[in-house]
């Protein structure tokens, strides 16, 4: 297990080693199987897998955001103007641009799901369109993810000085490979003050047996792949009978959730939410109504 810079905040890997800070999201999203001798293989797997299929929870209903962080949403201009910086600027750049939209009082939040989910939307849909290629969409991808983190670090002071925070877990479906919705929420939920960890890749005894170990107030699954709401269902059951933390809530999402809400009733999930936004607000929700009705797990 490998802690990320800053507090209270960790990923991992199965099956392959920890990944360490600096390596946290290059290392995610170029992995490539041993003996592949395709070089455009693991490109054209992060395009297929991280990009394409809607990973980014952020695309969903508008009006169903609402705003958790001190500032404004990012206007159309804006979002519009810094979707074109990825395939032409690097990372330092666009953190300027970003300390620029934080000067003219754009929230932290809205940076994350308005401009740099938008912008690897945009990367998706330029290579699906023949406008650039997988090493031009790759670089563009690892630096709107370096901002990302660029970002995160910058609010982990402020998210330090509220005191106590609410953990949370974010992980793919195991067996689903698709990852990015998850680290995108991590980084959103740690900005919104929790204690967060996200898993890469997880297979189902590693998952539970990290919860059985582990107080988090909140799991997050990211489904982004066709199951059966049985198999579903079998985990959140298995997570709540390990779970160190009897009062534990379990949120599904995700592109397959996303296209059926009434998954999340089938499944005993204690709710689904369209967008990382209002992910937080239902989990700060269901913590405080927790602790409302009795003794706060700590």
């Amino acid at each position: 297990m490998a802690d990320k810079s800053g507090a209270g905040r960790t990923v991992s890997k199965s099956a392959g080693g920890d990944v360490s800070p600096a390596r946290k999201t290059a290392g995610a999203t170029s992995r490539s199987k041993a003996g592949n001798d395709n070089a455009h293989s693991p490109i054209k797997s992060l395009i297929q897998k991280e990009v394409i299929p809607r990973l980014l929870m952020s695309h969903s209903i508008e009006g169903a955001r609402t705003d958790f962080f001190q500032g404004r949403r990012a206007k159309e201009a804006e979002a519009k103007k810094f979707a074109e910086l990825p395939l032409t600027n690097e990372s330092d750049f666009m953190l300027a641009e970003v300390e620029r939209l934080r000067r003219a009082g754009v929230s932290t939040e809205s940076i994350f799901v308005d401009l740099l989910a938008a912008s690897a939307r945009r990367l998706g849909q330029m290579w699906e369109d023949d406008e650039c290629d997988f090493v031009e969409v790759t670089l563009g991808i690892w630096r709107l993810q370096e901002v990302m983190r660029g970002c995160a670090l910058r609010s982990i002071a402020e998210s330090e000085s509220k005191g106590a925070p609410s953990s949370a877990l974010f992980t793919p479906m195991p067996g689903d490979q698709h990852n990015f919705g998850a680290l995108m929420l991590e980084e959103v939920f740690a900005n919104g003050g929790w204690q967060t960890e996200v898993l890469l890749e997880p297979n189902r005894h590693e998952l539970l047996h990290l919860l059985a170990e582990r107080i988090f107030h909140v799991v997050g699954l990211t489904i982004s792949c066709d199951y059966p709401s049985q198999k579903i269902s079998e985990l959140i059951t298995a997570i709540r009978s390990v779970s160190k933390n009897p009062e534990v809530h379990v949120l599904i999402g995700g592109r397959f959730v996303n296209g059926d809400k009434t998954i999340a009733v089938k499944t005993g999930a204690d709710g689904t939410a369209p967008d990382a936004r209002s992910a937080l607000a239902l989990a700060n929700s269901l913590v405080a109504q927790t602790e409302l009705a009795g003794t706060p797990v700590t």
